[in-house]
């Protein structure tokens, strides 16, 4: 797959994809208009903080660690994730994520490009995580 490079603003993907940057730990580096909108934040509250500020608490740690090993090995990470707005209501969306790596390869940071989940994909992965849920605790 081809380097992928940070985003610009003038790059900004037309219509409502929700994108993100962060760093290699997590901590957002830009957010664009959607993901300002539909998280409730402001860019400024939102860079510089670690993404999982909008992390709701009914998602499983085990997939967040599942994630994590994907894309810090190299890969892309696709999946639903049910995140919490500034105002506590919360929004499904079906994520991907890939690393961003620099002209030596390397990886640099990690784009995230978000859509509207369907409502049949939201409830098949509502059982799933309840289930790891429950092993957690």
């Amino acid at each position: 797959m081809g380097t992928i490079t940070p985003i610009n603003e003038e790059y900004m993907i037309d219509g409502d994809a929700i994108i993100s940057q962060t760093d290699l730990q997590g901590i957002i580096t830009y957010a664009n208009r959607a993901f300002c909108k539909v998280s409730g934040y402001s860019r400024d509250e939102l860079v510089g903080q670690p993404h999982n500020i909008i992390r709701h608490p009914d998602m499983p740690k085990a997939e967040f660690r599942r994630m994590w090993e994907t894309i810090s090995g190299g890969q892309a990470w696709n999946g639903l994730i049910k995140n919490l707005r500034k105002d506590g209501k919360y929004y499904w969306v079906d994520t991907e994520i890939l690393p961003i790596r620099n002209e030596n390869d390397e990886i640099t940071g990690y784009i995230a490009v978000k859509k509207e989940a369907s409502r049949k994909n939201i409830s098949e992965v509502q059982e799933k995580y309840a289930k790891m849920l429950e092993t957690e605790k």
